[in-house]
């Protein structure tokens, strides 16, 4: 059996507020492995995000280890690449400094990044844009460039926290066969965080279901549809047949967490 990419072992994660202690995340356990498109799907406030922080390095778990190809996760790193839902691109560059960044602090020679910026660019579909600045860009466009920045980096893991989620529908929709092809041409293992079943289905290899907080995983589901994928998966018998059962354990959570 392979050794996988990334270990989640037994992690807790209890923050302290005004009012108490509260706790976020507990007792989660899960891997991940080389090249594996891994969404993690739950309700509002179920510790998702916590989980991609946790693994980010930007919170220290409160218990339990998290292993990245056998080293234990101790604060951000290089190896790691990020996405978030808000557009975090910096607005004073343009979109091919905002992709070299990361390769520029690094020191690699300049010939290398404009070769590995066109690369992503072309792969993004933003060939021409590269002179542009973020407000001259969509939505979709910012955030084509955000994962694009995050590869061009050469992470070990790509994590995406909800990086669709401020897209309206049919961009989303768009932008759902952008990253497939992205995420086909690149092999990266990707660790996706999402609220919505449909995306969840349609990316995934596997779906990872939380329950509602304290958040702990209530079920492991891998996806049955073949690769590669297209919009016309989403009318599949499969599909929809894994689009209910989904459904269904969402809002028995759901249902715990507005509970007085």
């Amino acid at each position: 059996m392979t050794t996988p990419k990334l270990v989640i072992d037994n992690v807790g994660k209890v923050f302290s507020t005004k009012s108490g202690k509260v706790t976020a995340l507990d007792q989660t356990s899960f891997t991940v492995q080389e090249g594996e498109f891994v969404t993690i799907l739950g309700p509002s406030g179920c510790g998702k995000s916590t989980i991609l922080r946790v693994v980010a390095g930007l919170e220290e778990p409160t218990t339990g280890h998290v292993y990245l190809d056998g080293k234990e996760i101790h604060g951000p790193g290089p190896d790691r690449g990020m996405v978030f839902q808000s557009y975090t691109l910096y607005p004073w560059l343009t979109v091919k400094q905002n992709i070299t960044f990361g390769l520029d602090l690094k020191g690699v020679p300049k010939k290398q990044q404009d070769e590995i910026a066109q690369h992503y660019l072309e792969l993004i579909g933003l060939s021409g844009f590269d002179k542009h600045y973020p407000i001259q860009l969509s939505g979709g466009m910012k955030q084509r460039v955000a994962i694009a920045r995050a590869l061009a980096n050469e992470p070990e893991i790509l994590l995406m926290d909800e990086p669709f989620g401020a897209l309206d529908a049919q961009t989303r929709a768009i932008m759902q066969e952008i990253l497939l092809k992205v995420w086909e041409e690149s092999k990266k293992t990707i660790l996706f965080i999402t609220h919505d079943v449909e995306e969840s289905i349609f990316l995934g290899d596997s779906i990872y279901v939380m329950t509602a907080r304290p958040g702990r995983l209530k079920k492991n589901i891998k996806v049955p549809l073949p690769r590669p994928r297209d919009y016309q998966n989403k009318s599949s018998e499969e599909f929809l047949a894994l689009k209910l059962e989904l459904l269904e354990l969402i809002r028995e959570e759901s249902l715990k967490a507005v509970k007085p």
